[in-house]
């Protein structure tokens, strides 16, 4: 049973802000807290790095580092990797906080169930991949992949924690003390041999966790680290199917590629190997997937095998981690029991004497202590002395190659595997050609491509360099050109809704023009005009990507006005004032007495009204006044022949000769059949 363990900063709080609840995890490099956020107000996982890393004369070096590296890991944004918050520097505390995610760490995941099955180990390792194929493509190599870095979201979520540290760490004692500072069951040869890594040294580490995933056991185990690097320095991580013969060859392939020995034998980055692990899984029959290597749980292991226990490690970000703290595990009920070791203690990074205690945790390595062929622990040799053992060892070697070493090689082994040649680019051809010298077959599938000319091949799976077994298939994706569609015809003229729906079902996006569209002929809503996004017109039959956007104009119909007074102006004049505004011009005639003939009396709609052009504007125009014919009124009597004139419109006015005593009219002042105005006075001689 665990002692409980006070921590002096558990109640502080760090730089005014983050509030300190308990402690997590502590480390080789760190000791990890659940904080409280004060000034937003949310938990946080506050990662406090160990005075140790930045005293001495490295120490100013590792907290600039730590924290350039801090920046970069703070710019990626992608769901599998814990987010980084904030970094800063408290008196003499360098820390980070990042995202608090719930859950348990992968390392205790594992040594809760022994194994995983096939579908959930590839389900697991492509979401690592996957994220960490985004921090590849930022140029960031995360140099620290294993369990304890995983995180099981209890919403099903798998993250990728602590990108940063374990390369700031690296960079200073790999040139300050010639150590690397990292997890020795994880470690790539090439960080053992040279110290240097890369993103295929993440890609190492992560077929690693493959093999441990699906055997529950790590692929080298040894008394000592330096035991554990010697043998991936010299040894092949071995197929997981020696640990369980039902593990189809699939398997042991992904894993092989995933860790081989030589980087230039891996996957160049995270996302070529996650591409690889997808064509294992499709590979895969489901009654496969859902085994599991029967490996029972762990509860409390020895420390120096490597399995798991429930220790924190410094690398682990302290939060969802379900690790044992310092707190007593018999407290917490489903914690594992951690037996205590004298070793568990933190490795300086300048300690050349390297220590192994729990299977993540961080130690310091010489780099070089472990050179190919080289016995591990071995004491430095003179230079006849090296290459006598050199010499011995590699008889040996061949010795095992001359038995079933060539077979396997050939047969299982990097021997079986050749590379696919350059194809993209090539016409089909020429590309199946090219295969077929290789030994390789071809699977040509015809795709669309904006940009590939028809009949080359624009991406090949696997692709280019990659390695592929000697009888393998690759798919070879040729190009049949854009993906072409014909712009529908008679778009013009039909109302907006009907050309929409038009272009929707050509698989044509459609877009408006915006801003006001008049017209005198089309009406409101209908189709003015088809374009591109670059405003070139579209004709009817018209070739475009399928996908494009096809902008239309819709009409808005005429253009509004104001109507104008034209009262009092000639006809010609008050038309063409009004038609010079678009609207169209009626004219009616009408008599009047005071307005002279051809001028214009009235208008509807008046003046000052709102129309729009091609409305119609009535002009009522004067004839000038009402006319009458002058009847014949001689012979008639005077009374007569005033109430004609006065039913006519006129006046009668009577002028008597010779007293007027007959009454009969004998002249008229007008003539019988001359126009006269109404209201004209008519003067009727009388006898």
């Amino acid at each position: 049973m665990g002692a409980t363990v006070t921590d002096p900063l558990v109640g502080q709080l760090v730089d005014g802000r983050y509030e300190v609840v308990q402690r997590i995890a502590r480390g080789g490099m760190a000791t990890v807290y659940l904080a409280v956020d004060r000034r937003l107000d949310r938990d946080v996982a506050l990662k406090v790095m160990h005075p140790h890393l930045a005293e001495g004369g490295a120490g100013s070096d590792f907290v600039a580092r730590f924290r350039r590296e801090a920046r970069a890991a703070a710019r990626l944004t992608h769901p599998g990797l814990v987010g980084v918050y904030d970094q800063g520097l408290d008196g003499e505390t360098s820390y980070l906080t990042m995202e608090y995610v719930d859950g348990v760490n992968l390392r205790r995941y594992l040594a809760e169930r022994g194994s995983l099955t096939v579908g959930q180990t590839l389900d697991v390792a492509e979401q690592v991949l996957d994220a960490l194929a985004a921090a590849h493509r930022a140029g960031l190599v995360h140099r620290d992949v294993k369990p304890e870095n995983v995180l099981m979201a209890t919403d099903g979520r798998i993250k990728v924690a602590d990108f940063g540290l374990a390369r700031a760490v690296t960079e200073v004692t790999s040139t300050t003390t010639g150590t690397v500072f990292g997890t020795v069951a994880y470690l790539a040869p090439e960080l053992v041999v040279r110290g240097v890594a890369d993103a295929r040294t993440d890609v190492y580490a992560a077929g690693v966790l493959v093999y441990e995933m699906l055997t529950g056991a790590q692929p080298f185990t040894g008394e000592t680290p330096i035991q554990i690097a010697f043998q991936h320095v010299n040894s092949d991580v071995p197929p997981p199917s020696d640990r369980a013969s039902w593990l189809p060859v699939e398997v042991d392939e992904l894993v092989g590629a995933l860790a081989a020995r030589e980087p230039d034998d891996r996957p160049a980055d995270a996302g070529a190997a996650l591409a690889l692990l997808r064509r294992t899984r499709t590979a895969l029959d489901e009654a496969t997937l859902a085994r599991r290597v029967d490996v029972p749980p762990a509860v409390a292991l020895p420390q120096a095998t490597g399995q798991a226990t429930g220790q924190a490690t410094g690398q682990a970000t302290g939060h969802a981690t379900g690790d044992a703290t310092d707190d007593d595990p018999a407290a917490r009920p489903g914690t594992l029991t951690r037996t205590t070791h004298p070793d568990d203690e933190d490795a300086a990074p300048g300690d050349a004497t390297a220590r192994i205690a729990a299977p993540g945790r961080t130690v310091a390595l010489p780099i070089g202590a472990v050179t190919p062929s080289g016995a591990p622990g071995e004491p430095a040799a003179t230079p006849g002395r090296r290459g006598r053992a050199r010499w011995v060892v590699l008889a040996a070697v061949l010795v095992a190659l001359l038995g079933g070493g060539t077979w396997w090689y050939l047969a299982a082994g990097p021997g079986a595997y050749t590379t696919v040649p350059e194809v993209t680019t090539l016409a089909e051809d020429e590309a199946v050609a090219a295969l077929d010298a290789a030994g390789l077959a071809a699977d040509p599938v015809e795709e669309f491509h904006d940009t590939a000319p028809v009949g080359t091949v624009f991406e090949a799976d696997p692709g280019d360099g990659d390695r592929v077994r000697k009888d393998g298939t690759v798919t070879l994706h040729v190009s049949r050109g854009p993906d072409l569609v014909t712009v529908p015809a008679e778009l013009g003229g039909k109302l907006g809704d009907e050309a929409a729906a038009m272009l929707t079902d050509a698989d044509l996006v459609v877009d408006y023009v915006d801003g006001d569209h008049w017209s005198d002929t089309a009406g409101l809503g209908t189709v003015l005009a088809v374009t591109d996004p670059d405003g070139a017109p579209l004709e009817a039959g018209s070739s475009v990507k399928r996908g494009s956007t096809v902008l239309l104009t819709l009409s808005d119909g005429p253009q509004p006005v104001t109507v104008v007074s034209v009262a009092g102006a000639t006809l010609e004049a008050a038309q063409a004032q009004l038609e010079e505004l678009g609207l169209v011009v009626a004219a009616e005639e009408a008599f009047s007495d005071t307005v002279p003939a051809g001028t214009v009396i009235s208008q509807d709609p008046g003046s000052g009204a709102a129309a729009k052009r091609t409305d119609t504007v009535t002009l009522q125009v004067s004839k000038g006044p009402e006319t009458v014919p002058m009847p014949d009124l001689t012979g008639k009597q005077y009374d007569e022949a005033a109430t004609i004139l006065q039913g006519l419109g006129l006046t009668a006015e009577r002028r008597n000769v010779l007293g007027g005593l007959f009454g009969t009219v004998r002249d008229q002042s007008v003539p019988a059949e001359q126009a006269v105005p109404k209201g004209t006075t008519v003067t009727l001689t009388v006898v």
